[in-house]
């Protein structure tokens, strides 16, 4: 019952901020102003909801259960963004992920092509699994994911998030 709970509030939570940021006002942010590099142009889109459904473990272990992730993402001046991420970790259990990051364009010189870096806190390992990430603290870990992206189109994308030595996810993004 509880990972219910859990899982009704994160969702509750996830679209109440994607309301919150596709119907706010260009000048209205929620990322702190300090994240933004001054002086650079306004990012094209708003920003972005990205959807897992699929997570490939580099080792099988008969305790690992699926994992789904969505995520929002407010796109800042300069090519960074800021975000929360909602998912059921490795072990099935209700996980929450805030971060801030850099984005990094047409990479190798391929115009679709981009990759991003995102650090923050992570929330979620608990027992008995608090020992599965580094550092964590009461559940409270530091996370640091890069991802490799390709825009499909203007607003669509696929895109590899690499967890560490434990896994790789593939998402679908949309930006608004």
């Amino acid at each position: 019952m509880h990972f219910l709970h859990v899982l009704r509030f994160s969702l509750a939570a996830a679209l109440t901020l994607f309301v919150n940021l596709a119907n706010a006002d260009a000048a209205s942010r929620y990322c702190p102003d300090f994240l933004a590099v001054k002086g650079a142009a306004e990012p094209t889109h708003r920003g972005e909801f990205t959807f897992s459904p699929f997570t490939h473990h580099w080792s099988q272990n008969p305790e690992h259960k699926k994992v789904v992730m969505v995520a929002f993402d407010e796109q800042l001046p300069g090519d960074r963004l800021c975000g929360v991420s909602f998912f059921t970790n490795s072990f099935g259990q209700p996980s929450v992920y805030v971060y801030a990051g850099q984005q990094f364009n047409a990479l190798l010189g391929v115009p679709k092509l981009y990759a991003k870096v995102t650090g923050g806190l992570m929330y979620g390992y608990v027992a008995p699994y608090e020992n599965k990430v580094p550092l964590n603290y009461n559940g409270f870990s530091p996370a640091i994911i890069p991802s490799l992206g390709y825009r499909l189109s203007q607003h669509d994308s696929v895109q590899l998030q690499f967890l560490g030595n434990a896994a790789l996810m593939f998402s679908y993004g949309r930006q608004f």
